[in-house]
């Protein structure tokens, strides 16, 4: 079973599309957790035709915390972490979960596209002090990796579409939300399954779209926490 985790924070309108995808691609054997961070309508979330389960937070939590508490009211053998803004026009679940054959892949990732259709650099080698600063100065988006139709190992995927095989998940207690209350978080996880031995890999044969909502653009507040896992990721603290 695929255990499909969806955090909204008052993204009700966004998550409906996607939602609308899973209703049409009629994907067996799946479950559906959301997360309702802040409370809004909730009528896009009800009647669906798949098991599902809402989760409604006290108290909003950062994208670690929220995830790892629908893990563990998940019950499939794998666990997709995926964004509010990713839509399926068509998703193959037997060639995504290919490379789970070898018993050491943790987590598995498609490739990303954005809506106009061209790569995202969704998957990426472990960042540096100089490598962010060049994305920061220079806004250098491009893929770190290059594929052709196999599935190839890499450093991290982001966090907007990722599988990962319940076992690993298990065995790093999933996501560091005491450290990281959003931003880095997939890349600290991804650092920590390599460190056990685990596999990371891109499966380029399935692809999702993502309408990309870069919130850390726009908002102070979202800056603020991605320059502090940023240092929190550099200085173990």
């Amino acid at each position: 079973m695929l255990s499909l985790s969806i955090v909204s924070h008052c993204q009700s309108k966004l998550i409906k599309p996607l939602l609308d995808d899973l209703r049409r691609l009629a994907l067996p054997d799946i479950e559906v957790l959301i997360t309702v961070n802040t409370p809004e309508d909730e009528t896009p979330f009800q009647d669906l035709p798949f098991p599902s389960r809402i989760i409604r937070n006290p108290t909003p939590q950062g994208f670690g915390a929220n995830h790892n508490a629908a893990f563990a009211q998940s019950k499939g053998q794998f666990f997709v972490v995926v964004n509010p803004d990713i839509r399926l026009p068509s998703l193959n679940v037997d060639q995504l979960l290919e490379p789970m054959r070898d018993p050491k892949v943790a987590a598995v990732a498609p490739v990303v596209l954005n809506p106009a259709g061209c790569i995202e650099d969704s998957v990426r080698r472990f960042p540096t002090i100089a490598s962010l600063a060049r994305r920061v100065l220079f806004t250098k988006r491009a893929p770190e990796y290059e594929w052709k139709m196999h599935p190839i190992d890499v450093d991290w995927s982001a966090g907007m579409f990722v599988v990962f095989r319940r076992e690993s998940y298990q065995a790093v207690q999933g996501f560091d939300h005491q450290r990281f209350f959003m931003y880095l978080e997939d890349v600290d996880i991804c650092r920590r399954l390599k460190e056990k031995g685990w596999r990371i890999v891109l499966q380029p044969e399935v692809s999702v779209f993502h309408d990309a909502q870069r919130a850390s653009h726009r908002s102070f507040k979202h800056m603020r926490w991605h320059l502090t896992s940023v240092i929190r990721y550099f200085t173990g603290f």
